[in-house]
């Protein structure tokens, strides 16, 4: 897309594969990339942050994984086709309609996305009962820490959202599959009707996105900073409040549909107003580091390069809040250069702050600092120089999802730097990948706790064990581990990593094949409704087929016994 867009009148690829790379681009990047991101960081911490030995619901975290993978192979099985969605990654209506948009390539989408969904909404259900029934014994609500907060405020807007998306692409689907008339206008559908569905799912979703990374960063300041979280309750309350208003914004994507002017002074208002309790969040990790004894790790520089672009990428937001101006804004690159400033340089900077922060967690070994510090300054000038410049273009009167533009509008010179900018942040990211394999062969031993850290998953030893703890820790307040360490210091002392025990004598729930067949019943019903072989009548009875293997799962899943073994070796300990 940046090579094509490099100079004007270029020809490198149609005007066809420019719309369906942009389409994949954006689909890709916010269902597979960073909300899987943010569902490994849920995964591999939530139980170590709270003390827990698993999630509640071992089996359905399974069975999220295995379906988000299907759902994620299924939605790119369609270049092996040629059948690629060409609608952009919210496919307005009527472009979706079939005289529109021919072949099987929204038909990949749309049922490749429920796919996506159902594993969403598995790992939401299952994080809000691990974070509210299974914390360690001590552990308060106002005891968590932060990170756990805007997890379980996102697996709640992933529960509320999701069924949105799913009402909409039932629509879709029957509207291109079984002749339905849901946004056909001739037969008295309406197209604005999906705007309305894609974006109250949508704008809680970009939520979804970013409060992760904020819980991130909320957990790496303090640490760098040798200081507690400033403001702890605001930050948690602040976070509440951006999932609750967060639902009041979502027509301020459609300000130039015709809603009137009632409708864009409200949602003028509620999305200004939104700004406010983000803005909190962002003076509150300034106070955490004012005044601290910062230490400019590879995990700081990226939380802090979090902090910079995503104030910039909120201040273009404010100015798309503005009706009037948003009507200049709309569809230019202007939209583009604000979404990557939220997106890329807050939410992927939030994510490999975690990445490296936890990476000793993870793998037992400790990364090349030098070269995570080069793969920060490589990405942080290569975003700016990449997406800032659109800010420019946009104004300038360049729209977004062309794919060439005639000589003499003035647009070469942004699009030029904009395209040295995405081949300086490919340089950054093959040095991560480097430093990340590199650091787990050769990589120094980390210990258990490098980085002096407050919260208890640097209280075991890294790896941590398949138990995580053998004793079931008892907190006595917020900073944990920091409160452990400062009364050992008094008494003289260190603490060590919590000692290893046998396995076999602690309950752990055994491995089970029963999801992954549950899941490969999931994406066979929507692949089966995929298959166009001439006869409608063929596709029902493939889905049925993946129906039926479905509800096998389901049974053999609910009739396997829970590691019994495991549980009489315990019983006896």
């Amino acid at each position: 897309m940046r090579l094509q867009l490099v100079t004007s009148d270029s020809s490198l690829v149609s005007a066809d594969w420019f719309n369906a790379m942009f389409t994949m681009h954006g689909t890709t990047m916010i269902f597979m990339v960073i909300m899987p991101f943010g569902a490994t960081f849920f995964n591999f911490l939530v139980p170590l942050m709270i003390g827990a030995r698993d999630v509640a619901f071992p089996r359905l975290n399974a069975f999220s994984y295995w379906t988000f993978l299907f759902g994620a192979l299924l939605m790119h099985a369609g270049f092996l086709i040629g059948q690629v969605p060409d609608a952009g990654w919210f496919s307005y209506a009527n472009l979706t309609a079939a005289p529109f948009s021919e072949g099987k390539g929204l038909d990949f989408w749309a049922l490749s996305l429920q796919v996506l969904g159902i594993a969403s909404l598995a790992a939401g259900f299952n994080f809000v009962v691990t974070i509210i029934n299974m914390r360690a014994p001590g552990m308060s609500m106002m005891r968590m820490p932060v990170f756990i907060w805007m997890t379980l405020v996102t697996s709640i807007l992933l529960v509320l959202a999701f069924p949105i998306i799913t009402v909409a692409l039932i629509e879709l689907t029957a509207d291109r599959q079984f002749g339905a008339n849901f946004f056909n206008t001739a037969a008295g559908g309406d197209p604005i009707l999906w705007q309305h569905l894609f974006w109250l799912f949508g704008h809680p979703e970009v939520y979804i996105l970013i409060l992760p990374a904020m819980g991130v960063v909320s957990e790496i300041i303090p640490t760098f900073s040798r200081k507690p979280l400033f403001g702890y309750p605001v930050i948690v309350f602040s976070g509440i409040v951006i999932a609750i208003m967060s639902w009041a914004v979502w027509s301020h994507h459609m300000f130039t549909v015709g809603l009137g002017a009632i409708a864009n002074s409200v949602f003028t208002i509620t999305t200004m107003l939104i700004a406010v309790p983000t803005g909190v969040k962002i003076f509150n990790w300034i106070a955490t580091m004012w005044n601290g004894s910062i230490d400019l790790k590879t995990p700081m520089l990226m939380a802090i390069g979090f902090v910079a672009l995503f104030i910039v990428g909120g201040l273009s937001g404010v100015s798309h809040a503005v009706s009037p101006s948003d009507f200049q804004q709309q569809d230019t690159y202007y939209i583009v250069a604000h979404i990557h400033y939220v997106l890329f340089g807050g939410a992927i900077f939030g994510i490999f702050a975690g990445i490296y922060y936890w990476y000793p967690k993870i793998t037992g070994k400790m990364y090349n600092e030098m070269l995570g510090k080069v793969h920060f300054w490589l990405m942080f000038v290569g975003m700016n120089l990449t997406f800032f410049p659109m800010h420019y273009a946009g104004l300038n009167g360049m729209p977004r999802r062309i794919y060439t533009y005639a000589e003499g509008f003035g647009w070469e010179g942004m699009n030029l730097l904009a395209t040295i900018g995405y081949f300086v942040i490919v340089i950054s990211l093959l040095i991560f990948i480097h430093n990340f394999f590199r650091s787990i062969k050769k990589g120094a031993e980390a210990g258990h706790d490098p980085w002096d850290a407050p919260t208890l998953e640097w209280s075991i030893s890294s790896p941590p064990p398949v138990y995580n703890f053998a004793e079931v820790p008892v907190v006595r307040g917020q900073d944990a581990y920091w409160i452990t360490k400062r009364e050992a210091a008094a008494r003289g002392e260190t603490v060590p990593a919590e000692p290893h025990v046998d396995p076999s004598t602690i309950h752990m729930p055994s491995p089970s094949y029963w999801p992954l067949i549950t899941s490969f019943g999931v994406v066979w019903i929507a692949g089966g409704l995929l298959i166009d072989v001439g006869w409608d009548y063929i596709r029902f009875p493939i889905s049925f087929v993946g129906g039926l293997i479905t509800i096998i799962g389901v049974i053999g899943w609910s009739n396997e016994p829970a590691a019994e073994e495991h549980h009489e070796a315990a019983e006896q300990h």
